[in-house]
């Protein structure tokens, strides 16, 4: 059959992503990837100035998507269906793209490991993100935060003349387009994916990127790749080298040998092919290769430790199987940006497919031999030279204007493409992208004054680039500009000059707490506790007396909530934490965060066994972060105990004894 593009819809159990928070992510990241800086000595000189290369310091103009919880009802999801006679893949254009399956139809295979259900969870940059498939990682080190957004896509000519899904976007973490092209050459056992990254801008810019595969785990599965020794990378900001496929006694090739979750950042030699591959006990599975461009391949194990199964169960329900993600990206380790000179792009070929190999090779003590047994037969299947033919092929199609329109991402590309007046070809960013959210940023640009809101509503997203601070600048100094303005030179930095342009606003703003509560962040980061807590009271107060009924203000009353609870417990002004979580509507004080909140407000009030109580009862905190160590520190002061399975979400061991401690 030859190679089609349709739409289709996909009904699985699915939870609401819910509104954005919208409050400004002014606080630097809590992301669990950091180094350790005396673990950088003894780097290899680019690992570590890469490493070092412009890391973000927060998350704008992004906004953190928490709103989501753990209540899944039957939903339609829209698709793009791939298909020859050989692979069918399904896409999720309204979820970053990501391919939710690739089944191989002569051996009625699923390649991927396939998500029963659609479950979000904090584990993306911004929040919300999904496990199974193949994501697309763009931005910075983590998952992107593009993983729950919708992405641009459209049919356009493939290079054997039939056609070919795009993908594109604008990333706002580091402002770069980008596209992914998914087709099949006829007969073809192998999706092919090209990827393209352009900096169109008159500065060099940091790049990460990342091809996330989730397989399926089994007590045989075997990730193979090109090298004998990595960069394992657990939880406790260290890297360190370690020999492949044995570390510490263990053949840590086999996801379930590890007791605790970690990655392993396979150093494969420069003059090497580029693959990573899974295969089970009979030597089947999938593997991925690339053209040179796209050096690492990674494993990440969750282990079969306590915590690593409860983060699986997390993340799906229990009952289903679980899966190791297997990676490919620009750089040797997820810890890196690569730079991206002005005017240049990135661009590779990737193809994922069936692989099925010798499993008595794969699975010997002869890890040479088992590596040799792979490539042998990757090679037979698709050749090297196959791939970077295919790339060279694919090149002249990257500038394709699309032919049929299937779904429509952001507006925010169409915004920069009208500032900056750039040209994209391939990749259009048109006007009537242009929505509710770029409004007043376009009256902004044509107009040179930030408009005054039609209607008392939470403010908007705001744009922190260089060009939209200069014109924040110039225009008329009216509170809501002052707002914005104060969040954009935060971003550049400029922390001093953001807290004279929030105290500006105040003082004639008719909406006073999302300028309080910037205060309030920029005190508390300043060690000024007390203030802090005094300024999160009074915008608490504020939002409570101006609220109306609606998402977008429940989503404020929670993330204001939950920070102002946070500050005034950590100077043990509990009474008036106390406060704030009654003026929560009763419905928002069940929910499984602020059931955590009530009990360190039990706690903290010395209430010990009411505290225990709400363990007890048992909740779930929708929005449990990657690492996080809350629950059990909090069960700690309460138990002696061991802390229950259904709170053990710990990704390290616990830490050794100071001895200075005695």
């Amino acid at each position: 059959m030859a190679t089609t593009v349709r739409r289709a819809v996909l009904t699985l159990p699915a939870a609401q992503v819910g509104p954005p928070n919208p409050l400004p992510g002014l606080r630097p990241l809590d992301e669990t990837h950091v180094l350790d800086e005396r673990s950088r000595d003894g780097l290899p000189r680019e690992m570590a100035r890469q490493i070092g290369f412009e890391p973000l310091r927060t998350l704008l103009p992004v906004p953190v998507l928490d709103g989501y919880g753990r209540e899944r009802a039957e939903a339609d999801l829209d698709t793009i269906v791939i298909e020859n006679d050989r692979l069918r893949a399904i896409v999720l254009p309204g979820l970053g793209g990501r391919v939710h399956s690739l089944f191989h139809k002569p051996t009625g295979r699923e390649l991927l490991y396939r998500n029963p259900v659609f479950q979000p969870a904090q584990f993306a940059l911004n929040g919300a993100w999904f496990s199974g498939g193949i994501e697309w990682n763009i931005g910075a080190t983590g998952h992107t935060t593009l993983s729950c957004a919708p992405l641009h896509a459209a049919v356009v000519p493939a290079p054997d003349g039939g056609e070919m899904l795009r993908l594109w976007e604008w990333e706002r973490l580091r402002d770069l387009p980008f596209q992914v092209d998914l087709w099949l050459p006829a007969d073809s056992d192998f999706l092919h994916v090209g990827v393209r990254i352009r900096n169109p801008h008159e500065r060099t810019v940091p790049v990460y990127w990342w091809s996330n595969i989730a397989v399926d785990e089994a007590e045989g599965t075997r990730v193979l790749a090109p090298a004998d020794e990595a960069w394992h990378f657990g939880y406790e900001h260290r890297l360190r080298r370690v020999t492949v496929p044995d570390s510490d006694g263990i053949d840590r090739t086999y996801p379930l040998r590890g007791e605790y979750p970690a990655d392993y950042f396979y150093d494969v030699p420069d003059e090497a092919r580029k693959w990573v591959a899974s295969l089970d006990a009979d030597g089947q599975g999938l593997v991925q290769t690339s053209t040179d461009r796209l050096r690492g391949r990674k494993l990440f194990l969750w282990g079969s430790g306590r915590g690593g199964r409860r983060w699986q169960e997390w993340l799906t329900e229990p009952g289903t199987p679980g899966y190791a993600e297997i990676q490919a990206g620009l750089a040797r380790t997820q810890l890196e940006h690569v730079p991206l000179e002005a005017g240049a792009e990135f661009s590779w070929l990737e193809a994922y497919g069936p692989l099925a190999a010798d499993a008595p090779t794969v699975h010997g003590e002869d890890w040479q031999a088992a590596r040799d047994e792979t490539e042998l037969r990757l090679e037979s299947a698709l050749p090297r030279a196959q791939v970077d033919a295919a790339f060279e092929a694919w090149r002249p199609y990257a500038d394709s204007e699309p032919i049929r329109s299937l779904a429509t991402g952001s507006g925010w590309g169409a915004l920069e493409v009208l500032r900056a007046g750039l040209k994209l070809p391939g990749t259009p960013f048109d006007e009537s992208t242009l929505g509710e959210e770029q409004q007043p940023w376009l009256e902004l640009l044509r107009g040179g004054a930030f408009p005054y809101p039609r209607k008392v509503t939470p403010p908007g997203p705001t744009l922190v680039g260089r060009p939209w601070r200069d014109m924040l600048e110039t225009a008329p100094a009216e509170p809501l500009t002052e707002y914005h303005l104060g969040v954009a030179q935060w971003h550049a930095g400029d922390l001093a000059q953001a807290v004279r342009s929030w105290e500006r606003g105040l003082g004639l703003a008719p909406s006073r707490w999302p300028l309080l509560r910037c205060l309030a962040v920029a005190d508390r980061l300043a060690h000024n506790g007390q203030r802090a807590a005094d300024l999160y009271a009074e915008a608490f107060d504020d939002l409570c007396q101006e609220r109306r009924d609606g998402a977008e203000w429940s989503a404020a009353t929670a993330a204001l909530g939950r920070e102002a609870i946070d500050a005034l417990l950590a100077v043990d002004r509990t009474a008036e934490a106390r406060g704030v979580w009654q003026r929560l509507r009763p419905a928002m004080r069940e929910s499984g965060r602020f059931r955590l909140a009530e009990a360190r407000l039990l706690l903290a009030e010395g209430d010990r066994e009411g505290a225990r109580a709400v363990f007890d009862a048992g909740f779930e905190v929708a929005d449990l972060r990657e690492g996080a160590e809350v629950l059990g520190e909090i069960w700690s002061a309460l138990s002696d105990e061991p802390l229950p399975d259904r709170y053990d979400f710990r990704m390290r061991p616990p830490a050794a004894p100071d001895p200075a401690r005695g």
